[in-house]
């Protein structure tokens, strides 16, 4: 692609995003704390106007500017240069290349002012803190026992959890966070786990080399665990300056034009089809040619230097348009819409409030009382809404849970055909030797495992596909509810003031005019925060995929991995061995040995599909039910809040006297200050959006 940008200028854009998100985050706050002045004295004046969740939802969104990384997600398999790219894009030496990063540790980089490690641990052990070198040369194995380790599918270090780096370099500075997986491996648990680590993150850096294009390992993962999920995956060509090398004439430009270009097919045959976004080819923005060794040399001997040549320029500036474009653009759109929101309650607020000051007690409590239709129509949209959260709730959980159950007990159909693409080579003589039958056995397992595990990804696509489906449906809803909404509260207003409001500072959009229970729950914003090591992070206002990974997990998932491979190998042995020394040939063993890998499933299908019906049911109500909760608890706090408003201003008349004269100067100040913060939000946004093109 064209388009180029380098490193200092990367960091250069990701501080100008940081500057946005501060000055916006301070607004929010300013609009926060104006709120909660006038609240406070609103206890001795006219009363409150109920604005806690306004106040609330402004402050966890500043927070979240002021606090937001990038956090990028590395993902790769042994021997692919990852440490290297990584010291390249973060411009030092930090991490050990002569160290094979093929730990189960999963390893968090962030800023920091000191340069330090904290290991955290899953067995309640104190978190340790401990110095880099420590870190180095306690948690890293070397590349032989690793693959040892995954062979009798062990873990490097069970009892921990992972790893913070804090460093003070640059781009960790303006708000990257990387996270380094445990790398891709044959160990399925290990795999079933990174799924939580994907989730967590905005972008995925998917490491391959240009000498070693698409193993069947990487293809497996790209596949199984990251096509058609909505991820956001860059795959970076390592070493790509290493074709030249391998060329019998390294100065001949057309062998080596040849060369390359070879490969680029080969890499595009494989990865086009995971770089299909939403029916557009990305290929040209998703994946890039590197050399990261030449481009390390570089930045070490002037952290400034030209990477052109490299493919950094290329890469940073596809990187740079995704994050500081895509993604800052919806956080500071997040802001824009919550300032608007508040603004307009407020407004709302203050205009009912003002109308109803000079009313005594018996002609307010009289208006009161002829709103309260309005607000027993509040309450009937919300039982409306929530019986409908039930219903797509136990429709769902009843058919994903039957199409496991259905899927399980067809594996038997397609068992024959599938399975002998994940054989090992089978040397029949090799299974009848005593000293080679356990290594024969063991990759026997491991393919066992590897046809399970990608059934069970196959099938939790289509879950995932039918809760999208679901949540789409929920989303659709809750903006109709929401409209209805907004009129019933309109309503409200109007009845007791005696005037219609005109929308605030002309919005029109319905975004902004829709409560905000229905903003949540459509998931135009988020207000959750979370961290990657097990904290759910709301991606769009509701993260139903952390719910199910997390409680599919603790019921035993993965386990049936274990189990289906234990209980249909164990009989296998035997009917091979009774098939006589005589039979020697390799097909005719495959075939038999299929034959009886089936056999034996087929006993234990029914007993896996019933035994499970049940968690996957659990697990796909859960979702459903968190989500309910919180649509019900701001709905309710919503209507709740209206007629505190109103409670509150007959409480203070029935108690004392109201100087009207500087209680309306009050409110309008409390206005005019929170309309002021709005439209510097406004100003800033508009601003951002000029100064990214």
């Amino acid at each position: 692609m064209s388009n180029k940008i380098e490193p200092q200028n990367f960091l250069n854009e990701l501080g100008r995003v940081i500057q946005f998100r501060s000055e916006i985050s301070n607004y929010l706050n300013n609009i926060a704390n104006t709120i909660k002045k006038a609240e406070s004295e609103g206890e001795t004046t006219s009363g409150k106007l109920a604005l806690d969740s306004n106040i609330e939802d402004l402050k966890k969104i500043g927070k979240n500017l002021r606090e937001g990384v990038f956090r990028l997600l590395v993902l790769g398999d042994m021997k692919r240069g990852k440490s290297t790219l990584l010291n390249a894009l973060i411009g030092e030496n930090l991490l050990p290349s002569d160290v094979n990063p093929c730990t189960a540790l999963l390893t968090i980089l962030r800023y920091g002012n000191e340069k330090q490690v904290t290991v955290y641990f899953n067995d309640n052990t104190p978190p340790e803190k401990i110095d880099f070198k420590t870190f180095r040369q306690r948690y890293t194995i070397d590349p032989a026992e690793a693959k040892r380790l995954e062979r009798e599918k062990q873990l490097a270090f069970p009892t921990i959890s992972h790893a913070v780096v804090e460093y003070p370099l640059p781009l960790l500075e303006k708000g990257i966070e990387i996270v380094d997986s445990p790398g891709l491996n044959d160990t399925e648990a290990r795999n079933e786990l990174s799924l939580g680590y994907i989730n967590n993150c905005h972008a995925i850096l998917f490491v391959l080399r240009a000498s070693q294009p698409c193993t069947l390992g990487e293809r497996r993962y790209l596949e199984n665990y990251l096509k058609d999920r909505g991820l956001t995956v860059f795959f970076l060509i390592n070493a790509w300056d290493q074709v030249k090398e391998s060329l019998i004439d390294p100065d001949d430009e057309e062998e080596l034009g040849e060369a390359e270009e070879k490969l680029r097919r080969v890499f595009k045959a494989n990865l086009l089809e995971y770089c299909q976004i939403d029916g557009y080819d990305m290929y040209d923005e998703r994946v890039f040619e590197l050399s990261s060794i030449i481009a390390l040399r570089r930045r070490i001997k002037d952290t400034n230097a030209s990477l052109e040549g490299t493919g950094y320029p290329e890469f940073l500036a596809s990187l740079n348009t995704f994050l500081t474009k895509e993604r800052a653009i919806f956080e500071l759109r997040q802001a824009r819409t919550i300032a608007r929101q508040t603004h307009s309650n407020v407004r709302e607020a203050v205009d009912r409030r003002v109308s109803l000051l000079d009313r005594d007690i018996n002609d307010l409590k009289q208006k009161i009382n002829s709103v309260e239709p309005e607000f027993q129509q509040l309450n009937e949209i919300c039982d409306r809404f929530t019986q409908e959260i039930h219903a797509v709730r136990d429709n769902k959980a009843k058919k994903i849970a039957d199409s496991f159950r259905d899927y399980v007990m067809n594996l038997d159909d397609t068992f024959e055909n599938d399975f002998l693409r994940y054989q090992p080579n089978l040397n029949f003589l090799d299974f009848l030797s005593a000293g080679k039958r356990e290594v024969f056995e063991k990759e026997l397992r491991q393919a066992f495992e590897r046809y399970i595990g990608d059934k069970l990804s196959e099938w939790s696509l289509s879950a995932e596909k039918e809760m999208e489906s679901a949540f789409a449906q929920l989303s659709r809803s809750a903006t109709n509810y929401g409209a209805s909404y907004t009129k019933v509260t309109n309503r409200i207003t109007e009845k007791l003031t005696g005037q219609t409001l005109p929308p605030v500072m002309g919005y029109a959009n319905e975004d902004d005019t829709s409560p905000t229970w229905a903003k949540w729950a459509v998931g135009i914003f988020s207000l959750a925060r979370g961290n990657i090591a097990g904290v759910a992070l709301a991606g769009a206002g509701f993260d139903w995929k952390n719910i199910l990974l997390n409680f599919t997990a603790s019921v035993g998932i993965g386990g049936i991995i274990t189990a289906l491979t234990g209980v249909v190998l164990g009989p296998i042995g035997f009917a091979l061995l009774g098939l006589g020394i005589g039979l020697l040939q390799a097909d005719e063993a495959r075939k038999q040995l299929v034959k009886a890998a089936k056999k034996e499933l087929l006993r234990y299908l029914p007993q896996v599909s019933q035994q499970h019906w049940q968690p996957i049911h659990d697990a796909i109500k859960e979702c459903f039910e968190a989500y309910e909760r919180e649509v019900s608890d701001r709905m309710n706090q919503d209507i709740q809040s209206r007629k505190s408003e109103l409670d509150n201003l007959v409480k203070q008349k029935e108690s004392s006297e109201i100087n009207k004269e500087t209680e309306l100067q009050r409110l309008k100040n409390l206005e005019s200050d929170v309309e002021l913060e709005s439209q510097k939000i406004e100003t800033s946004y508009q601003d951002f959006l000029q100064a990214i093109g």
